[in-house]
Formats: structure tokens, sequence, C-alpha cells
């Protein structure tokens, strides 16, 4: 038997070992939760500068979406908007031609509205006053305008103005109470690559909410060539119906107005395009306080370079819009400059194509002075031009309108646009002929209507010009007209005769 002190000992000894073999174990794990600690910290660092650096996402992505659908839906708005047409009679190939209406013309009935037209679409409301802006597209030629509201409640809209050129549009409902409405951004500073939500009714689906990212910016040359162009281009899901709706940053800043998508099947191909919110905004504005956009007017055509032209005006980089002619009496003229000469600087802001001068231009108040820099025969030159309004100088363009159509037009009447059931109140009218002129040798005769070029809409004579300034010489066109004696619309096909003209004027 063994003694206590013994087995005292022996316990001791026992303890002792167990202690002694434990230590390197509660080391080791005392080293892996230190690590795991510094891990975790190191990573909460990261993740703190990120969100840091980012600035605009200081939550989840989902959840930064999730408050700028919250923080907007309210202010964004459902269209419908409701056009009156008198009927027509099929579009035939040369029913216009005088033998075709000769051979078919029968007894001349009234026209009377029998049909309804309707357009869906989207707007924001901008201001606690309930005007509201969207495309010009949606609500031009409306007869009725109702808007819907996220909360049901619905209002008569009326029209404050529109501008083709941007498709933009502002429309008014009357509440006695502040309605919500967005807060715009600056669209310039939205980099290609960051997040943007996109919100509106397509499909009449209300309250529908998508995302994407800018896919580019400054896209040109999607539209009517006349038109203003210089879109952001985004893959968030935008369908018909969406147009008029904001295009926003996680920050829930409307930085674009949603007008257009490039689609073969005539929905969301990952293509959609958004007007700046820096033009948008400015437009509202104007339109709000004056109803119209009175537009910059230079008086020059100018065109792009083509390859082998830059080396024969000495231009090394092949940047510049080339002055192909100027309209006599036209600002530009008064200036001292020649054709020839090579605009490669607008108030001190390269100018690397026409398209770029264009937008330049009609943005610049009515009477502005500008500084623009040419080149003449390679050596570079200032000059100082003031401004003129567009509408005003129109006139002075007419004789280059005789040269490539051989007529001078007006704009559409409110009668007449009511009395022949006109969809949009674009369109213009023939006042004069040349009788050996492309237009009346296809048929053409005073007071009968041209309401589209080559598929193009007419939206006013500043469109026409546009448009009819972009023809070539010897090319074969299409208009769609209206027979201002039986009403009946067809297209017609025209030869341009050979003049000299460049590809833009303004």
């Amino acid at each position: 038997m063994l003694s206590s002190s013994s087995s005292k000992k022996r316990a001791e000894g026992v303890e002792g070992r167990s202690v002694k073999s434990l230590l390197p174990c509660r080391l080791l794990k005392a080293v892996f939760l230190t690590f795991i600690l510094m891990e975790v910290v190191c990573m909460s660092t990261l993740w703190a500068s990120v969100q840091a650096s980012e600035g605009s996402v200081p939550v989840g992505l989902s959840t930064a979406i999730a408050q700028v659908a919250k923080q907007n839906i309210p202010a964004v708005v459902h269209i419908e908007v409701t056009q009156r047409q008198k009927p027509t009679n099929p579009r035939l190939p040369f029913q216009n031609d005088p033998f075709f209406q000769n051979l078919f013309s029968g007894p001349k009935m009234p026209l009377k509205f029998n049909q309804e037209l309707q357009e869906l679409g989207t707007g924001m409301i901008v201001d606690s006053q309930g005007n509201i802006l969207t495309n010009s597209h949606i609500v031009g030629g409306a007869t009725e305008i109702e808007v819907l509201l996220s909360d049901g409640r619905s209002y008569s809209a009326k029209v404050v103005g529109t501008d083709p050129r941007t498709d933009l549009a502002v429309i008014k409902v009357s509440e006695k109470e502040s309605l919500r409405h967005v807060v715009f951004s600056d669209s310039d500073k939205m980099g290609v690559g960051e997040w943007v939500v996109a919100i509106g009714y397509p499909r009449a689906l209300h309250q529908t909410v998508t995302q994407g990212i800018i896919s580019a910016k400054h896209r040109q040359g999607i539209l009517n060539p006349t038109s203003y162009q210089d879109f952001l281009q985004t893959d968030a899901a935008i369908n018909p119906g969406n147009s008029g709706g904001p295009l926003l940053n996680l920050e829930g800043g409307v930085i674009g107005v949603n007008a257009a998508i490039v689609a073969q099947s005539g929905g969301f191909e990952g293509i959609g395009f958004a007007i700046p919110s820096n033009v948008a905004f400015h437009i509202a504005k104007i339109l709000i306080a004056n109803g119209k956009v009175e537009r910059g007017w230079l008086g020059v055509s100018v065109q792009d370079f083509k390859p082998q032209i830059p080396q024969a005006f000495r231009v090394e980089n092949g940047w510049g819009a080339l002055i192909a002619d100027l309209i006599k009496g036209g600002p530009a003229e008064k200036a001292g400059i020649q054709r020839g000469d090579v605009l490669i600087s607008y108030q001190d802001k390269p100018i690397p194509d026409a398209r770029t001068l264009l937008n330049e231009v009609t943005a610049t108040p009515v009477g502005q002075v500008v500084e623009v820099s040419v080149l003449r025969r390679g050596k570079e030159r200032g000059f100082s031009v003031k401004i003129a309004n567009l509408e005003n100088t129109l006139r002075l363009r007419v004789p280059s309108m005789k040269s490539r159509l051989g007529a001078e037009v007006r704009l559409l009447t409110s009668k007449e646009v009511e009395r022949y059931g006109i969809r949009s109140t674009g369109g213009v009218a023939i006042i004069w002929l040349d009788p050996h002129g492309p237009l009346a040798r296809a048929g053409f005769e005073v007071n009968d209507m041209v309401l589209e070029i080559n598929g193009e809409a007419v939206e006013d004579l500043e469109g026409f010009t546009g448009l009819a300034s972009s023809l070539k010489p010897n090319q074969r066109i299409t208009l769609l007209a209206l027979d201002h004696r039986s009403g009946r619309t067809g297209y017609v096909q025209v030869v341009v005769p050979q003049i000299t003209m460049g590809k833009w004027a303004f």
C-alpha cells in the first residue's frame, strides 16, 4: 500500500505533467486568435477606406438603389396623351401626282375626327409649382394630357413649351399643395462605369425601377441629324414608356432624361440614351420662363473632315469644323470668317468636329460676342462674332433653300393642323415654288405640305431647313406630303439638284 504522502507526491507529479503538456496548445490558440483579430481589423479598415473613397456609396449598392427609388418615385409621373386625328386615305406612292389625282378623285367629303391616338410616357416634377419635364415627342401635338402621380392622384396638364431640337418639353399641373420634385446633379461629373438608376412607366407598368451603368458619354449621330446630340449611353433597362423619365446617380440626383433606345426588337437590348441633365435643366428653365427656346446662330455651313481633306487644308490632326459655306449677311461673314477656314476653337473650347460646334453655337445666348479661332492656310487666326437669333435669321437661308428644293415654306397654322388631322404640330406648307424646281416637277403645288424628309419628321422651320441642308447633291429623297386639296397623304420621291453646300448649317 502506498502511503498518503507518496500518493500526494504522485498526484502532484501527474498534475505538473498535464500543465506542461497543455502550455504549447494554449500558446498556439492565443497566436491563432491574435491573427484572426488582426485580419478582422485590417478588413474593417480596408472596407472603411473603400467607402470613404467612393463617397457616393456610403452603404451597400442594393440599399443605395432602394434609397434613390424611395426618394424619387413620388416625383416621377406617368403621362397619358390623347391626340385626336382625322382620317386620311392610305399612303399610296404618287397619289399626289396630278394625273392620279384626276383619275381617282371623287366628291370631297368633310373630314371628321373619328380616331384617337394615345401616347404613353414618363415625366419628372421639377419644382413645387407643378412643372413637369418630359420629352417633346411624348406631348407634341397633344389635345389632352393626363398625369398620374405615384400616390394615385391624377391631373389634367397643359403644355408650357416644347423644344423639338433637344426633344424636351415642359407641361404643368395645378395643385394647391406643394408637390415633391426631383433634384438635378451635374451630368459632366458622371464617369463611364458609374452606377445609375432609371425610374419610369415602361409598357404602362407603374413605378418601375431599373439599374445599370453609364456605358459611354457624348454619343452623337443617333437621331435626327439637325437635333441636339450629346447623349449619355446607359445599359439601365429602358423600354417604350420610359421616355421622359429620370436617369439618376446613386445620390438621388437627376443626371439625364431618358429619351431613346437602339433596338431591332423594339424593346430593351442594353443600349439606351439620355439627354444630359446640364442640357435638360437649362432648357427646362427657359421653357418655364418663356415657353420657347431662342437659339444662337453663326450663319455657316460646316462639315467634318474626310481622310483626304486635312492635308489639303494644312490641318495635322484632322480636328475642327470645315467652313463649307457662309450665309451672306450672317454673323460669321460679318466677322471676317471665310469659306475654307477650319474652326478649331469656340470660347476657348476645342472643336473636334461639326457636331460639337453645332451644340456649342445653339446653346449660346443670342447677342453674346464669342471668340473663335480658325486655321486659314495653316495659320491660326482669331475672330469675335456676335451670335444672332436663329429664328429671326432663317430668312437669310431662303436662297439656299430655293437652290436646294426650289421652294419656300412656312409653318402650319393651327387651323390647318385641325382641318387635316395632322398628328403633331410639325410640318411646313409651301408658299412659293420654282416651276422648274424639283418639288414642282414632282407635282407639288403651293399650300401643299411636307411632313417628313427621308423618314425624319419636320418639326418646324428650323428642322426643315436643317434637314434640307443636310441633303447631298443628286441624292434621291422621299418626302411625306399632304395634298391641300384632298387632305390625302403620300410619299413622293425627289432628286436633289447639284449644288455645293456643307453638311451642317447653323
